[in-house]
């Protein structure tokens, strides 16, 4: 495992720090607990998100592991690793274009069309394009493979009808990649197409989703006759699993580049002063099993590293990272909760540090559900780590 930047990738380190101190607007700089929580029913969020988009884009950090004949920089994935922990040091505003910009893109670009890329790849660099992501429904979740919506062939299009669910930023969202069954309805894998769906089709209805911290991140979106040209197909009919792979492994590399927690651990430790605990043994271990937690992470994301720099695709390591950032993200939430006292019952100001840990305690599902549940990461573990035997199917 190797820990230390090469001469290369310290001097693009060193590159990338000099403009993000720059370009950073003062009210990103913060580390503090509450500041990245925003409600993203601000209506100014997305406009934000877009912004920060294009500023990427003008700078030429948009797309770092892109060809440049899409626009990107054609830079290594160590490149693209090193931006992700600088640009974590900020609370800037991503999160309208994580799906577009490290999914779509990478898919588009490894079994679209050229007609597909040119469409679609920069404006999605630009800031101009928002997509969300149509796989999980309510009767298949975790396993893609029982997914229902159904996409029939009429002429030159395919008709598509079915329900989606837990979809980020649909509110938002010009365009979606789409999972729908071409097959018969027991095809399983082998019968399931992969789409690109405009989002103002009539067709398309967006219901949100409000979580209890009242924003709205989530939402179920309902497909009625929804025509979808057949241009818009991502590589074969029938086979749009091999493709959904490359979208959900690009899913779980960027949750695992979110995996920074770190920063937090101070914000921790300042509570725990403000409210006279830190002599307290029982508050000590609990700030201590945070920091090595964070430590153990920075280590499992130096492994994926090192897997990714010599060219090696990540396996069940990246399930171990997920798994134990869902357990750190719960034990910063109600370690903070818990620090804040009886005000921590309270919601936002009232509660004290502008509802920031309130909020980090209930979003920690966020992180616990998506990309593939603690479950089914677990079993992923035993069978591909422990060599235990497949759990047994109920149907």
């Amino acid at each position: 495992m190797d820990f230390d930047d090469t001469p290369a990738e310290h001097a693009f380190r060193a590159e990338l720090r000099e403009w993000l101190d720059a370009n950073v607007e003062p009210r990103y700089r913060t580390g503090s607990a509450a500041v990245g929580l925003a409600s993203v029913n601000n209506a100014t969020y997305a406009e934000e998100c877009r912004a920060w988009q294009r500023r990427l884009f003008d700078g030429g950090w948009a797309g770092l592991t892109w060809p440049t004949g899409f626009g990107g920089r054609g830079a290594g994935i160590m490149d693209q690793l090193i931006f992700g922990q600088e640009q974590s040091r900020y609370a800037v505003p991503t999160g309208l274009f994580l799906v577009a910009a490290n999914m779509v893109g990478p898919t588009l670009i490894a079994h679209g069309t050229d007609a597909q890329r040119q469409e679609h790849l920069l404006p999605i660099l630009r800031g101009d394009e928002v997509w969300c992501q149509l796989f999980s429904e309510p009767n298949a979740g975790s396993d893609l493979a029982a997914v229902q919506t159904r996409a029939v062939l009429d002429g030159d299009e395919y008709v598509v009808n079915g329900q989606k669910v837990w979809t980020s930023y649909a509110q938002y969202a010009d365009r979606a990649i789409l999972l729908a069954r071409t097959g018969p309805p027991d095809s399983g894998r082998a019968g399931i197409t992969y789409l690109s769906c405009d989002m103002r089709d009539p067709g398309v209805e967006v219901r949100p989703l409000r979580q209890i911290t009242g924003a709205v991140h989530f939402n179920e979106v309902f497909l009625t006759d929804v025509r979808i040209p057949v241009t818009d197909v991502v590589g074969e009919v029938d086979a749009g699993w091999s493709v959904a792979r490359t979208t959900l492994g690009s899913e779980r590399a960027m949750i695992g580049g979110l995996a920074n927690t770190s920063a937090v651990l101070a914000d921790l430790v300042a509570l725990a002063r403000d409210r006279g605990r830190t002599g307290d043994a029982v508050t000590r271990q609990e700030l201590a099993r945070v920091y090595a937690d964070a430590r153990l992470l920075e280590f499992l994301g130096f492994r994926l590293q090192t897997s990714l720099s010599q060219g090696r695709m990540p396996g069940p390591e990246a399930s171990v990272l997920k798994l134990l950032l869902s357990r750190q993200l719960q034990r910063i939430g109600s370690l903070g909760v818990g620090l804040a006292g009886a005000s921590g019952m309270l919601w936002t100001e009232a509660g004290g540090h502008d509802g920031g840990w309130q909020q980090r305690l209930c979003d920690q599902f966020a992180v616990r559900l998506g990309g593939g549940t603690d479950e089914v990461q677990r079993n992923i573990v035993a069978e591909r780590v422990l060599g235990l035997p497949r759990e047994p199917a109920v149907r």
